[in-house]
């Protein structure tokens, strides 16, 4: 029972500070990215700059998503990437004081009094996220406390404590062989848990009761610092190139550091012991001990962090090139790859960083959606055959493509959509729904054009006039401004769009398609071509005309209109 009240305390550890976690991202995270674009200029900023966003929303895995995030846009390169995680490192040790100031007083009284009052917040709407905070924090301290109770009460037993000395006095010693294991037994738990705060946990309390050296714990801690590396590039496999970078990146930096350590363990230990005031004689069952100790382990994560990265950062262009080096871009078949570049499964992520990664990924559909109209205006004028069938079957690919990532998108929406979201986030994630439901339709007229344009060809008797042509030519440029404005507003900000732009176009093109479709009725009657190829001709102007109304739902689906 003892057992299951400590997994259980656990659980509600790592779940009070997930949530905790996700309400400061609500609270601040939209400010915090643009602090992040901002304070990256040089690489003392970038560190500056991933040391306040990880304090302030208590996840350096947020700050990393982030990051890459940035990079992807091309907002930041991977060498200022890699001074904000650096930044990150130093961030998340705010954690670890937390869990310090947890075993410094009995802290779980007042948390049924924060408790309350989080109930209270969460029904006030204006409130609810500072409610989610405090019942965040709540669990966390709770969790904290119980599991610290329930090993104290553990050791308090003469015989369950002689068990565990005995069982754990072969790892006494300072020897080579028991400093790796548990350095390899701090990473497979970190990277099993996928929670480097829930394991400095359980180190805080298998050191404060005396079950391990302090020794032992902090290599435990070394231990955390990789395999939470080793769990973001797991993840990041699947991902793009720049995210597989960063993630190797993170991994490279806190090898090094934890190889630094090992090798100056001993005077560096001494300064820590020193800075903290540790009392090596002070015995388990001195009231002093689980203070002192819980401060060691606490300012030994800052301190390896603050070391690591003042030591590393003026290497950083030469940590990115081997980085650049190691992680190869996939030579993949551009029209082969449907994968999705920005949406990243795996990771823990709050629903604000989740809608950013969806509205990236939107981006990239709606260059493609562009691209694939480009090959339907090569498709026109193309007249080897051969030429003219491998590029038709490069759209029906793409076809395919948008089909995929409607889907794809969707799904992850959805699944995002399950989460408790503000009102702003909810409205982001309708506004998305039904922007790739309108891409989609984007390619779908693409294809349709493609098509017609092959029943020409097939019908040999079939041949546009000059005029035609130009018309034709005219018709498909002005839809194409269309999709360029479309997709500089899905990939800027909405504040600085004019819309007015978008719906000029649209009725220039409504206005065109009018006056076509009247004079082909003209040009039938006169014989300058024959019905058949009038209706191939009205079919591609009428697919561009229908095109440009996908185009003015995605513009105002973003910026909050209502469907013409």
């Amino acid at each position: 029972m003892i057992f299951l009240k400590m997994l259980g305390s656990l659980a509600l550890l790592m779940f009070g500070m997930k949530s905790m976690s996700e309400a400061l991202q609500k609270m601040a995270g939209s400010p915090l990215r643009h602090v992040l674009g901002a304070m990256t200029t040089n690489r003392v900023t970038g560190v500056l700059a991933g040391v306040f966003v990880t304090a302030a929303v208590q996840s350096s895995t947020a700050t990393t998503l982030m990051t890459v995030s940035f990079v992807n846009a091309g907002l930041m390169t991977l060498l200022q990437a890699i001074s904000v995680i650096m930044g990150a490192h130093i961030g998340t040790t705010v954690t670890a004081w937390v869990m310090s100031l947890g075993f410094a007083c009995d802290v779980v009284p007042y948390v049924f009094i924060a408790l309350f009052f989080a109930i209270v917040l969460i029904y006030i709407k204006s409130r609810r996220i500072l409610g989610d905070f405090l019942f965040g924090a709540s669990f966390l301290f709770l969790g904290l406390g119980t599991l610290k109770d329930t090993g104290f009460s553990l050791m308090q037993d003469p015989q369950t404590a002689a068990l565990l000395t005995h069982y754990f006095e072969v790892f006494n010693d300072t020897g080579f062989w028991n400093t790796l294991f548990f350095l390899l037994m701090g990473t497979i738990l970190t990277l099993c848990v996928q929670s480097s705060a829930a394991i400095m946990a359980i180190t805080m309390v298998l050191c404060c009761t005396g079950v391990l050296h302090i020794e032992q714990g902090i290599m435990l801690v070394l231990g955390e610092n990789i395999g939470t590396t080793i769990t973001a590039n797991i993840v990041a496999a699947r991902a793009n190139i720049q995210a597989r970078r960063a993630a190797f990146a993170h991994f490279v930096v806190n090898l090094i550091g934890v190889t630094l350590a090992l090798l100056a363990f001993r005077p560096f230990f001494s300064i820590v012991c020193q800075l903290s005031g540790y009392d090596a004689a002070l015995s388990p069952s001195d009231a002093r001990f689980a203070l002192s100790t819980s401060v060691v382990l606490a300012m030994f994560h800052t301190l390896f962090n603050v070391a690591n990265t003042l030591l590393l950062l003026p290497f950083v262009q030469y940590i990115e090139r081997f980085v650049c080096w190691v992680v190869q871009p996939k030579k993949v078949d551009e029209e082969e790859d449907f994968r999705l570049h920005f949406i990243q499964s795996g990771l823990m992520k709050t629903p604000e960083l989740s809608v950013l990664e969806a509205q990236k990924e939107i981006r990239s559909f709606s260059d493609r959606m562009q691209l694939m109209f480009s090959m339907v205006r090569e498709l026109l004028t193309e007249k080897n055959e051969q030429t003219f069938d491998k590029v038709f079957h490069r759209i029906a690919k793409y076809e395919d493509l948008s089909d995929n990532m409607e889907i794809e998108i969707a799904r992850y929406l959805d699944q995002v959509g399950d989460a408790h979201l503000s009102d702003d986030t909810k409205g982001k994630i309708r506004a998305m729904l039904r922007e790739i439901s309108e891409l989609e339709s984007i390619g779908d007229s693409c294809y349709k054009m493609a098509r017609t344009l092959q029943r020409k060809v097939q019908g040999k008797q079939h041949h546009f006039t000059e005029q035609q042509y130009d018309h034709i030519h005219q018709m498909m440029e002005l839809t194409d401004q269309a999709l360029s404005q479309m997709t500089a507003l899905l990939g800027g900000r909405k504040e600085a769009y004019d819309m007015n732009r978008t719906l000029n176009i649209e009725h220039e093109i409504n206005n065109y398609r009018n006056q076509l479709k009247s004079q082909n009725i003209i040009d039938i009657n006169n014989h300058q071509y024959t019905y058949a190829v009038g209706t191939i001709y009205m079919d591609l102007i009428n697919e561009c005309e229908k095109l440009g109304d996908y185009v003015v739902n995605v513009v105002e689906a973003r910026m909050g209109g209502k469907k013409q």
